[in-house]
This record gives structure tokens, sequence and C-alpha cells, in this order.
């Protein structure tokens, strides 16, 4: 399984970033994305920048990797998935045999 972390830029150029994740820096590449500005979130894969995020996007996808960390930490992890809990699961449109 392949996972992507979200990245806060702190500066770069078109080629690298200096980006920050939970007080941790490392430089990006910023070839796929082009350059961003200080403050973007992107999706970093293999120490590249595959893709740019919105602010609710990051959050989002923060608080699920927390969520899987205490999951297997065997902690409660219930405050981080705050959007399924109390709703049945949906299966993406094009999924559904309804929306075919």
């Amino acid at each position: 399984m392949c996972i992507g972390f979200p990245m806060t830029v702190l500066e770069g150029d078109e080629l690298s970033a200096l980006c920050e994740r939970k007080g941790v820096r490392e430089r990006i590449s910023m070839l796929l994305v082009g350059e961003q500005p200080s403050g973007a979130h992107v999706l970093v894969h293999l120490g590249a920048a595959v893709r740019v995020l919105d602010d609710d996007e990051a959050a989002m996808i923060g608080s699920a990797l927390d969520g899987l960390g205490a999951a297997v930490a065997g902690d409660n992890f219930d405050q981080y998935f705050a959007d399924l809990i109390g709703r049945e699961p949906e299966l993406p449109a094009h999924l559904r045999p309804d929306m075919k």
C-alpha cells in the first residue's frame, strides 16, 4: 500500500520546496505540481509533491493518518473519523448499481 502525506510548503521554487509536517522538515520535489506559495498544502509521496490540496482536504487526510496511527497503537480513534461516525457507509456514485 502506498501512502501520501499532506505537507505544508515553507519556501521553494519550481524544482523543490522545503515542506513541513508535524515539525518534520523535508526538501520535496515540486516537478509534478510546479512552484507553490508558502503555506500551500501538497500531498507528498516518495519525496515528491504529487498534488496540491486545499485546507480542508489536507486536514481530512492528516486526521485519517492520525486515526490509523491510533488504531495501530490500540488507542481510541473515533475522534479522527468524526465525519463517518453515526452514518452508513456509501459507495461512490461510479460504483453504485443504480447510478450506472
